[in-house]
């Protein structure tokens, strides 16, 4: 490639006319490939015609994505080259069979923002009143795929869902670990304008140092989602909302402060969930729900033997078991594929050594994304 910072005025000219021409033969390769790529997709989708299996395959793409990383060694970085990517796949799999997705709504929350960065623009995502909407729209298939919260690094678990996947036999598929930051914004221009802060509880939480700080007067008014905030105070004269940047280019609402978060290292873990478990082999986690046996030593026996089989925990906390009293539900996370025929032994007898015990899935472990600013457009 010639150093074109060293031609004259009239070969720049010239040299950008012929760049331009060449980058219209490469746009016109691209589409070629594409609509090729297009309609691979669309032979797949005839051969899964009928089938029942999910077209979501979390850890095929992510086998994918890697290969594609190793062979990029061209001026493209690898972020351009996986966003570029989250989008094919995504037409991809709507070519198979147009996919619906729930979330906790309205459009704006940070579980939209989660499945657009990791689901892609081609997906048509139906907002769910709360998070319970969500579980029962996967679980009787009227949507294929929902996107649920489910821990925070600050705050810690998302309660509600964790008791929600004891109602509701749904699977988790994948996981996504997005950075959270929140804006202040409203129609108000000044601090000083500032009366009422409406969020949900958790950023409410999250930005309570920040909230007394800097508005100490403002009354503090939890609400059911970040999105619901943000619409109710278009409206509501002195009164802000707190939540995604996103959501305030969306309702051209004036942004007061970004990164409000009393701490900046703020993620929230998001599972895909569906309603039938992943039918791939080689995941890197494995979620469950168990009971235990009402006698001494119960948790142990079940913690000693995942020593014995060298599974690593990464995840442990229980839970209060609704209507029953003083009886407790544990959530465990760990890192292998417990559906993989090597540990069907130990699934066995851990299922022996515990009252119930109910598998959540096995899946990919999931990327961290940057969704804290992003300016990511309604499909």
């Amino acid at each position: 490639m010639s150093d074109s910072s060293k031609l004259t005025p009239e070969q720049a000219t010239e040299r950008m006319n012929e760049v331009r021409v060449e980058i219209d033969g490469v746009d016109r390769e691209i589409i070629s490939l594409l609509n090729r790529r297009a309609g691979l997709s669309l032979e797949v989708g005839q051969i899964k015609a009928g089938s029942r299996d999910l077209i979501f395959k979390p850890f095929r793409e992510k086998e994918v994505m890697e290969k594609l990383a190793q062979a990029n060694t061209g001026q493209l970085p690898e972020e351009h080259l996986r966003s570029i990517y989250r989008e094919i796949f995504s037409s991809s799999r709507s070519l198979q069979r147009p996919q619906k997705v729930s979330y906790l709504g309205p459009e704006g929350t940070f579980s939209y923002f989660a499945g657009v960065e990791f689901l892609g623009h081609s997906v048509d995502f139906l907002p769910q009143q709360d998070l319970l909407a969500v579980f029962q729209a996967v679980s009787s298939r009227e949507t294929e795929l929902g996107v649920i919260p489910l821990e925070n690094s600050l705050q810690g678990t998302v309660g509600q869902s964790l008791d929600l996947f004891l109602d509701f036999e749904v699977f988790i598929q994948s996981e996504i670990y997005c950075r959270i930051s929140h804006s202040l914004f409203g129609t108000p221009k000044t601090l000083s304008e500032v009366t009422a802060v409406y969020s949900h509880p958790q950023p409410l939480a999250q930005c309570g140092g920040w909230l007394r700080n800097h508005l100490p007067s403002a009354k503090i008014i939890p609400t059911e989602s970040t999105a619901a905030a943000g619409r109710r105070v278009k409206d509501e004269e002195g009164a802000v909302a707190i939540g995604h940047h996103g959501l305030a280019n969306m309702l051209g609402l004036n942004v007061l402060a970004s990164s409000i978060e009393d701490l900046p290292d703020n993620w929230t873990r998001f599972v895909i969930i569906g309603p039938a478990p992943a039918l791939q082999e080689a995941q890197d986690k494995t979620s469950m729900l168990f009971t235990l046996p009402d006698k001494p030593g119960a948790l142990v026996n079940v913690l000693t033997l995942l020593a014995q089989e060298s599974i690593n925990m990464k995840k442990l906390e229980s839970r209060p078991l609704r209507g029953e009293k003083w009886k407790y539900v544990f959530f465990v996370d760990v890192e292998c594929d417990l559906a993989h025929e090597q540990y069907t032994k130990a699934l066995e007898e851990l299922r022996h050594r515990c009252h119930t015990l109910r598998v959540l899935g096995s899946y990919p472990t999931g990327p961290h994304l940057d969704v804290s600013h992003g300016t990511t457009t309604p499909s």
